[in-house]
């Protein structure tokens, strides 16, 4: 059931896109503003920033592809919008 798609699934999708791009631009200013240069700490804490937002897009999207699979569309029309 790893595709699956129901609406439970898409609110999920989309809030954890929210929630990764906000991490990662919070990491990123922290980094660059916070954090002191300490074994490279700064840019570790970076890095993980530019992660998170580079999985945000990648979770959208494949939220979205899942959402135009056949049986998708059957599913998402007995949501409670």
């Amino acid at each position: 059931m790893l595709l699956s798609l129901g609406c439970k699934t898409m609110r999920e999708g989309v809030i954890a896109t929210i929630i990764f791009f906000i991490a990662g631009i919070l990491l990123i200013l922290a980094s660059v503003n916070i954090v002191p240069v300490f074994w490279h700490l700064n840019h570790i804490i970076m890095l993980s920033g530019f992660l998170l937002l580079l999985l945000s897009p990648i979770i959208l999207v494949s939220t979205f592809l899942l959402s135009v699979l056949p049986d998708a569309k059957e599913r998402m029309e007995q949501c409670n919008h």
